[in-house]
Formats: C-alpha cells, sequence, structure tokens
C-alpha cells in the first residue's frame, strides 16, 4: 500500500469536511466519494454515519487488509481472504504498563485479524507482522502535527 501523496493544497483539500447550523451530522468528500460522520443519538447526534473514532478504527482496518493482501499477492500465498475486527478504549497511562506516555488518556487500540486460505502457521505468523507494519499504524504511531490554518 502506498502511502497518500501529500498533491493536496489548501485550495485543492485531500478530504473536505461540511458541517450545517445544528447537530453533529458532517458531510465527508474525497475525491469524488461522499459519507456522512455522526455521533449517535445518546452523545445528541442524529446516528447518520460513523462517529470520528469509528471512522480512525475503519482507516487502520482497511489498510491493514489491503496490506495483508498485498503482501499475500506478492508472496503468491494462498490468502482467500481477510477480516480485521478493531474495537478502541481509553485508559489511564498510569494503569498502562506498556504506554510511552506517563500521564494522561491513551487510545488503546486492538485489532483481531482472521486469515482465510490454506497458509501454514508460518505464514500466518508473517502476516500478523505485517498487519502491524500498515502504513496507517506507523503513521498513528508516529508524530503527528495538525495545523489549522
Amino acid at each position: 500500500m502506498k502511502p497518500e501523496s501529500s498533491k493536496s493544497t489548501a485550495d485543492t483539500p485531500m478530504v473536505a469536511v461540511t458541517i450545517g447550523k445544528s447537530g453533529f451530522a458532517s458531510q465527508v468528500r474525497v475525491r469524488n466519494h461522499s459519507l456522512w460522520a455522526d455521533e449517535p443519538r445518546t452523545d445528541g447526534g442524529t446516528d447518520s454515519g460513523p462517529t470520528p473514532y469509528e471512522l480512525l478504527l475503519a482507516s487502520l482496518g482497511t489498510c491493514v487488509a489491503m496490506t495483508t493482501r498485498m503482501y499475500a499477492d506478492r508472496k503468491g500465498w494462498p490468502l482467500i481472504g481477510v477480516s480485521v475486527n478493531l474495537s478502541q478504549d481509553r485508559i489511564h497511562a498510569e494503569d498502562c504498563r506498556d504506554c510511552e506516555s506517563a500521564c494522561g488518556p491513551v487510545l488503546r487500540i486492538t485489532k483481531r485479524l482472521e486469515l482465510r486460505g490454506d497458509l501454514d502457521e508460518e505464514q500466518r505468523s508473517r502476516h500478523m507482522e505485517i498487519a502491524d507494519r500498515c502504513p496507517v499504524q506507523r503513521s498513528l504511531l508516529s508524530e503527528i502535527q495538525a495545523r489549522t490554518a
């Protein structure tokens, strides 16, 4: 999976999000695709689309699936399909022995991979390693700078 190019400018964004006068429902445009993001009714939304955190998990899950598929194709391995199930929760850094942060909340994402196909144990193990190297996961684990203009 190739990293996204940085061709976007202030005049031609890679992603455009629009929200109206009230509520949380937001239209998301990516190239010629359109989808909605929102909050559940329990949080004041209309549940017209996934939440921002659900979209984040979807980005990671699709990257893992695509990276795994690409690797199997390159190796000629008999991978029939991949399912990636993701969940997230927030924990406090002081409750997390594996966390780098000393304080504050930590977003913990759990990925469960299901590999379908006649793969041997070595191939399955390698796919698990590759799943942790998808470009989106690497981006999430690196320093991210988000600037508002």
